[in-house]
Protein backbone atom coordinates (compact mmCIF):
# COMPACT_ATOMS: atom_id res chain seq x y z
CA UNK A 1 0.00 0.00 0.00
CA UNK A 2 1.04 3.59 -1.01
CA UNK A 3 2.03 5.14 2.30
CA UNK A 4 0.30 8.53 3.46
CA UNK A 5 1.80 12.01 2.77
CA UNK A 6 1.33 14.69 5.09
CA UNK A 7 2.13 18.16 3.85
CA UNK A 8 2.53 20.48 6.55
CA UNK A 9 1.40 24.24 4.90
CA UNK A 10 2.65 27.73 5.38
CA UNK A 11 0.56 30.75 4.13
CA UNK A 12 1.00 34.70 5.27
CA UNK A 13 0.72 36.18 1.71
CA UNK A 14 -1.50 39.28 3.35
CA UNK A 15 -3.45 39.31 6.07
CA UNK A 16 -4.18 36.17 7.42
CA UNK A 17 -1.47 34.19 9.19
CA UNK A 18 -2.21 30.55 8.39
CA UNK A 19 -0.94 27.02 8.97
CA UNK A 20 -2.44 23.62 7.98
CA UNK A 21 -1.54 19.80 7.80
CA UNK A 22 -3.01 18.05 4.45
CA UNK A 23 -3.17 14.41 4.08
CA UNK A 24 -2.67 13.03 1.08
CA UNK A 25 -3.91 16.48 -1.03
CA UNK A 26 -7.21 15.90 -0.06
CA UNK A 27 -7.79 15.95 3.42
CA UNK A 28 -7.58 18.36 5.97
CA UNK A 29 -5.98 17.23 9.19
CA UNK A 30 -5.70 20.33 10.67
CA UNK A 31 -6.50 24.03 9.43
CA UNK A 32 -5.72 27.27 11.64
CA UNK A 33 -5.96 30.43 10.65
CA UNK A 34 -5.54 33.92 12.21
CA UNK A 35 -7.03 37.07 10.93
CA UNK A 36 -5.94 40.55 11.03
CA UNK A 37 -9.39 42.31 9.81
CA UNK A 38 -9.91 43.86 12.95
CA UNK A 39 -6.14 45.78 13.23
CA UNK A 40 -6.93 47.05 9.56
CA UNK A 41 -10.45 47.50 9.62
CA UNK A 42 -9.73 51.41 11.19
CA UNK A 43 -7.88 51.95 8.09
CA UNK A 44 -10.16 50.73 5.43
CA UNK A 45 -7.93 48.27 3.88
CA UNK A 46 -4.82 46.43 4.79
CA UNK A 47 -1.56 47.99 5.66
CA UNK A 48 1.39 46.18 4.93
CA UNK A 49 3.80 47.51 7.86
CA UNK A 50 1.07 46.18 10.13
CA UNK A 51 0.29 43.11 8.47
CA UNK A 52 4.47 42.14 8.38
CA UNK A 53 4.07 42.51 12.30
CA UNK A 54 0.89 40.41 13.09
CA UNK A 55 2.56 37.97 11.34
CA UNK A 56 5.60 37.88 12.78
CA UNK A 57 3.69 38.06 16.54
CA UNK A 58 1.60 34.99 15.85
CA UNK A 59 3.25 32.83 13.45
CA UNK A 60 4.66 30.34 15.67
CA UNK A 61 1.40 30.05 17.72
CA UNK A 62 -0.54 29.39 14.75
CA UNK A 63 2.15 26.22 13.37
CA UNK A 64 1.89 25.01 16.87
CA UNK A 65 -2.06 25.34 17.16
CA UNK A 66 -2.16 23.24 13.62
CA UNK A 67 0.65 20.65 14.50
CA UNK A 68 -1.46 20.42 17.85
CA UNK A 69 -4.61 19.82 16.38
CA UNK A 70 -3.34 17.21 14.25
CA UNK A 71 -1.64 15.65 16.55
CA UNK A 72 1.46 15.07 15.21
CA UNK A 73 4.76 16.61 15.09
CA UNK A 74 6.94 18.23 12.04
CA UNK A 75 8.80 14.99 11.96
CA UNK A 76 6.03 13.24 10.78
CA UNK A 77 5.82 15.19 7.87
CA UNK A 78 6.70 14.66 4.42
CA UNK A 79 7.72 18.18 3.30
CA UNK A 80 6.70 21.92 4.22
CA UNK A 81 4.88 23.62 1.46
CA UNK A 82 4.57 27.50 1.76
CA UNK A 83 3.71 30.86 0.04
CA UNK A 84 6.39 32.42 -1.90
CA UNK A 85 4.07 34.41 -4.03
CA UNK A 86 2.50 36.74 -5.20
CA UNK A 87 1.53 38.61 -2.33
CA UNK A 88 3.07 41.83 0.19
CA UNK A 89 6.70 40.91 -0.02
CA UNK A 90 6.72 41.94 3.88
CA UNK A 91 4.15 39.46 4.54
CA UNK A 92 5.98 36.74 2.59
CA UNK A 93 9.18 36.95 4.22
CA UNK A 94 7.50 35.61 7.60
CA UNK A 95 6.14 32.30 5.86
CA UNK A 96 9.24 31.89 4.13
CA UNK A 97 11.69 32.39 6.57
CA UNK A 98 9.61 30.42 8.96
CA UNK A 99 8.87 27.66 6.42
CA UNK A 100 12.42 27.48 6.03
CA UNK A 101 13.88 27.48 9.86
CA UNK A 102 11.46 24.33 10.02
CA UNK A 103 12.35 22.36 6.97
CA UNK A 104 16.32 23.19 7.54
CA UNK A 105 16.11 22.23 11.24
CA UNK A 106 13.91 18.72 10.86
CA UNK A 107 15.93 18.39 7.34
CA UNK A 108 12.51 18.03 5.54
CA UNK A 109 12.18 19.33 2.17
CA UNK A 110 10.70 23.03 1.04
CA UNK A 111 7.98 23.18 -1.16
CA UNK A 112 7.56 26.85 -2.63
CA UNK A 113 3.69 27.18 -3.73
CA UNK A 114 1.83 29.87 -6.06
CA UNK A 115 -0.84 32.00 -3.96
CA UNK A 116 -3.13 31.34 -6.77
CA UNK A 117 -2.64 27.83 -7.44
CA UNK A 118 -3.70 27.18 -3.57
CA UNK A 119 -6.49 28.78 -3.74
CA UNK A 120 -7.71 26.34 -7.00
CA UNK A 121 -6.64 23.49 -5.03
CA UNK A 122 -8.41 24.50 -2.44
CA UNK A 123 -11.35 23.00 -4.33
CA UNK A 124 -9.71 19.23 -4.40
CA UNK A 125 -10.21 19.20 -0.70
CA UNK A 126 -13.86 19.00 -1.32
CA UNK A 127 -13.37 17.07 -4.80
CA UNK A 128 -11.11 15.30 -6.85
CA UNK A 129 -10.20 17.41 -10.23
CA UNK A 130 -11.34 16.02 -13.60
CA UNK A 131 -9.14 17.14 -16.28
CA UNK A 132 -9.31 19.38 -18.86
CA UNK A 133 -10.77 21.74 -16.05
CA UNK A 134 -11.99 25.31 -16.26
CA UNK A 135 -10.89 27.57 -12.88
CA UNK A 136 -12.21 30.82 -12.59
CA UNK A 137 -10.36 32.79 -9.42
CA UNK A 138 -11.78 36.03 -8.29
CA UNK A 139 -10.21 37.88 -5.17
CA UNK A 140 -9.30 41.54 -4.33
CA UNK A 141 -6.33 40.83 -6.36
CA UNK A 142 -7.06 38.82 -9.64
CA UNK A 143 -9.51 37.95 -11.39
CA UNK A 144 -8.88 34.98 -14.38
CA UNK A 145 -9.68 32.37 -16.18
CA UNK A 146 -7.24 29.47 -16.17
CA UNK A 147 -7.38 26.49 -17.93
CA UNK A 148 -5.73 23.20 -16.36
CA UNK A 149 -4.67 20.10 -18.72
CA UNK A 150 -3.34 18.16 -15.33
CA UNK A 151 -1.80 18.60 -12.33
CA UNK A 152 0.06 21.68 -11.63
CA UNK A 153 -0.08 23.17 -15.56
CA UNK A 154 -1.77 26.47 -15.29
CA UNK A 155 -2.75 28.61 -19.21
CA UNK A 156 -4.24 31.84 -18.08
CA UNK A 157 -6.57 32.63 -20.52
CA UNK A 158 -7.98 35.64 -19.24
CA UNK A 159 -7.10 38.38 -16.83
CA UNK A 160 -7.90 41.63 -15.32
CA UNK A 161 -6.77 44.35 -17.27
CA UNK A 162 -6.99 46.85 -14.18
CA UNK A 163 -9.21 46.37 -11.51
CA UNK A 164 -9.98 42.87 -10.12
CA UNK A 165 -13.28 42.44 -9.35
CA UNK A 166 -12.47 42.36 -5.30
CA UNK A 167 -10.67 45.49 -5.68
CA UNK A 168 -13.73 46.74 -7.70
CA UNK A 169 -15.95 45.86 -4.69
CA UNK A 170 -13.91 47.25 -2.01
CA UNK A 171 -12.90 50.47 -3.50
CA UNK A 172 -17.47 50.97 -4.38
CA UNK A 173 -17.78 50.02 -0.87
CA UNK A 174 -15.48 52.51 0.78
CA UNK A 175 -17.51 55.16 -1.42
CA UNK A 176 -20.88 53.89 -0.06
CA UNK A 177 -18.80 54.15 3.66
CA UNK A 178 -19.23 50.68 3.93
CA UNK A 179 -17.19 49.18 6.34
CA UNK A 180 -14.05 47.20 6.33
CA UNK A 181 -13.73 44.41 4.35
CA UNK A 182 -16.35 45.99 1.86
CA UNK A 183 -17.17 42.63 -0.61
CA UNK A 184 -19.19 40.53 2.28
CA UNK A 185 -20.65 43.96 3.26
CA UNK A 186 -21.82 44.81 -0.13
CA UNK A 187 -22.99 41.30 -1.39
CA UNK A 188 -25.29 41.52 1.97
CA UNK A 189 -26.64 45.10 0.78
CA UNK A 190 -27.39 43.85 -2.72
CA UNK A 191 -29.23 41.22 -1.65
CA UNK A 192 -31.51 43.76 0.02
CA UNK A 193 -31.97 46.61 -3.07
CA UNK A 194 -32.83 45.88 -6.75
CA UNK A 195 -30.48 46.29 -9.52
CA UNK A 196 -32.51 49.82 -10.91
CA UNK A 197 -29.29 51.09 -12.41
CA UNK A 198 -28.18 50.08 -15.91
CA UNK A 199 -24.43 50.21 -14.97
CA UNK A 200 -21.87 49.56 -17.75
CA UNK A 201 -20.79 45.73 -18.75
CA UNK A 202 -16.97 45.64 -19.96
CA UNK A 203 -17.37 42.78 -22.83
CA UNK A 204 -13.59 43.87 -24.45
CA UNK A 205 -13.29 42.87 -28.21
CA UNK A 206 -14.88 39.90 -29.41
CA UNK A 207 -13.33 36.34 -28.09
CA UNK A 208 -11.15 38.04 -25.64
CA UNK A 209 -11.23 36.65 -21.66
CA UNK A 210 -10.23 38.88 -19.92
CA UNK A 211 -11.55 41.51 -17.56
CA UNK A 212 -11.93 45.33 -16.70
CA UNK A 213 -14.15 46.83 -13.57
CA UNK A 214 -12.38 49.88 -13.90
CA UNK A 215 -14.51 51.33 -16.30
CA UNK A 216 -17.67 50.32 -14.15
CA UNK A 217 -16.19 51.46 -10.70
CA UNK A 218 -16.14 55.00 -11.97
CA UNK A 219 -19.52 54.54 -13.43
CA UNK A 220 -20.43 53.77 -9.96
CA UNK A 221 -18.23 56.41 -8.45
CA UNK A 222 -19.84 59.30 -11.31
CA UNK A 223 -23.35 58.02 -10.80
CA UNK A 224 -22.97 58.86 -6.62
CA UNK A 225 -21.03 62.45 -7.68
CA UNK A 226 -24.13 63.69 -10.26
CA UNK A 227 -26.92 62.08 -7.78
CA UNK A 228 -24.92 64.72 -4.86
CA UNK A 229 -24.76 67.65 -7.09
CA UNK A 230 -28.25 67.23 -7.69
CA UNK A 231 -29.62 67.01 -4.69
CA UNK A 232 -30.84 63.52 -5.54
CA UNK A 233 -30.35 60.73 -2.79
CA UNK A 234 -29.58 57.40 -4.14
CA UNK A 235 -30.21 54.43 -2.02
CA UNK A 236 -26.79 52.29 -1.00
CA UNK A 237 -28.42 48.86 -1.44
CA UNK A 238 -29.92 49.82 -4.99
CA UNK A 239 -26.40 50.95 -6.13
CA UNK A 240 -24.89 47.42 -4.37
CA UNK A 241 -27.35 45.22 -6.68
CA UNK A 242 -26.98 47.21 -10.01
CA UNK A 243 -23.18 46.86 -9.13
CA UNK A 244 -23.15 43.63 -8.38
CA UNK A 245 -25.70 42.22 -10.93
CA UNK A 246 -22.97 44.55 -13.82
CA UNK A 247 -20.03 41.98 -12.03
CA UNK A 248 -21.67 38.81 -11.98
CA UNK A 249 -23.45 39.09 -15.74
CA UNK A 250 -19.55 39.58 -17.04
CA UNK A 251 -18.11 37.06 -14.97
CA UNK A 252 -20.64 34.01 -15.36
CA UNK A 253 -20.96 35.08 -19.42
CA UNK A 254 -17.11 34.96 -19.91
CA UNK A 255 -16.95 31.51 -17.68
CA UNK A 256 -19.90 29.47 -19.40
CA UNK A 257 -18.20 30.67 -23.04
CA UNK A 258 -15.20 29.32 -21.58
CA UNK A 259 -15.99 25.96 -20.50
CA UNK A 260 -17.91 25.60 -23.61
CA UNK A 261 -15.17 26.16 -26.20
CA UNK A 262 -12.40 23.95 -23.99
CA UNK A 263 -15.04 21.57 -23.26
CA UNK A 264 -14.23 20.91 -19.97
CA UNK A 265 -14.84 18.30 -17.37
CA UNK A 266 -15.08 20.43 -14.33
CA UNK A 267 -15.45 24.15 -13.51
CA UNK A 268 -14.04 25.52 -10.23
CA UNK A 269 -14.49 28.91 -8.53
CA UNK A 270 -11.32 30.20 -6.30
CA UNK A 271 -10.58 33.20 -4.41
CA UNK A 272 -12.30 35.42 -1.42
CA UNK A 273 -15.05 36.41 -3.63
CA UNK A 274 -16.17 32.81 -4.24
CA UNK A 275 -17.94 32.93 -1.34
CA UNK A 276 -19.96 36.05 -2.63
CA UNK A 277 -23.62 34.69 -2.80
CA UNK A 278 -24.78 36.93 -6.12
CA UNK A 279 -21.59 35.19 -8.00
CA UNK A 280 -22.76 31.46 -6.67
CA UNK A 281 -25.76 31.59 -7.51
CA UNK A 282 -25.42 32.73 -10.92
CA UNK A 283 -22.59 30.71 -11.65
CA UNK A 284 -24.81 27.28 -10.36
CA UNK A 285 -27.55 28.49 -12.34
CA UNK A 286 -25.78 29.05 -15.64
CA UNK A 287 -24.27 25.33 -15.45
CA UNK A 288 -27.43 23.90 -14.18
CA UNK A 289 -27.51 22.38 -17.85
CA UNK A 290 -24.12 21.90 -18.81
CA UNK A 291 -22.00 19.15 -19.52
CA UNK A 292 -19.51 20.77 -16.93
CA UNK A 293 -20.04 20.39 -13.69
CA UNK A 294 -19.69 23.67 -11.22
CA UNK A 295 -17.30 23.34 -8.38
CA UNK A 296 -17.58 26.22 -5.66
CA UNK A 297 -15.98 25.79 -2.46
CA UNK A 298 -17.25 25.68 1.30
CA UNK A 299 -16.71 29.58 2.40
CA UNK A 300 -14.20 28.56 4.87
CA UNK A 301 -12.02 27.34 2.00
CA UNK A 302 -12.69 30.64 -0.09
CA UNK A 303 -10.76 33.20 2.08
CA UNK A 304 -6.42 32.42 2.76
CA UNK A 305 -5.74 29.87 4.39
CA UNK A 306 -3.23 27.25 4.84
CA UNK A 307 -4.69 24.04 3.42
CA UNK A 308 -5.07 25.29 0.07
CA UNK A 309 -1.27 25.96 0.10
CA UNK A 310 -0.89 22.44 1.41
CA UNK A 311 -3.16 21.08 -0.87
CA UNK A 312 -0.80 22.76 -3.79
CA UNK A 313 2.04 21.88 -2.02
CA UNK A 314 1.21 18.36 -2.33
CA UNK A 315 1.26 18.09 -5.61
CA UNK A 316 4.22 19.90 -5.99
CA UNK A 317 6.07 17.46 -4.20
CA UNK A 318 4.69 14.65 -5.89
CA UNK A 319 5.81 16.29 -9.00
CA UNK A 320 9.33 16.97 -7.68
CA UNK A 321 9.43 20.48 -7.53
CA UNK A 322 11.91 21.10 -4.18
CA UNK A 323 12.61 24.94 -3.43
CA UNK A 324 16.68 25.70 -1.89
CA UNK A 325 17.67 27.61 0.99
CA UNK A 326 17.94 30.15 -1.06
CA UNK A 327 14.23 30.51 -1.50
CA UNK A 328 12.50 34.15 -1.31
CA UNK A 329 9.92 35.94 -0.92
CA UNK A 330 8.38 36.57 -4.53
CA UNK A 331 5.68 39.36 -4.69
CA UNK A 332 5.08 39.32 -8.91
CA UNK A 333 5.63 34.94 -8.96
CA UNK A 334 4.26 34.41 -12.55
CA UNK A 335 1.42 31.55 -12.24
CA UNK A 336 2.29 29.73 -15.70
CA UNK A 337 5.95 30.25 -15.02
CA UNK A 338 5.41 28.27 -11.73
CA UNK A 339 3.63 25.92 -13.36
CA UNK A 340 6.20 25.01 -15.46
CA UNK A 341 9.15 24.83 -13.18
CA UNK A 342 11.61 21.25 -13.62
CA UNK A 343 12.23 18.97 -10.90
CA UNK A 344 14.58 19.45 -8.41
CA UNK A 345 17.85 18.42 -9.79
Amino acid sequence: MKKDQYILGIETSCDETAAAIVKNGTEIISNVVASQIESHKRFGGVVPEIASRHHVEQITFVIEQALEEAEMTVDEMDAVAVTEGPGLVGALLVGVNAAKALAFAKQKPLVGVHHIAGHIYANRLEKEFEFPLLALVVSGGHTELILMEEHGQFEILGETRDDAAGEAYDKVARTLNLPYPGGPVMDKLAHTGEATIDFPRAWLEEGSYDFSFSGLKSAVLNTLHNAKQRGEELQPENIAASFQESVVEVLTTKTLQAAKEYRVKQVIVAGGVAANKGLRASLEKAFQNEAADILIPPLSLCTDNAAMIAAAGSVAFEQGHRAGWDLNANPSLDLEVYGKRGSAK
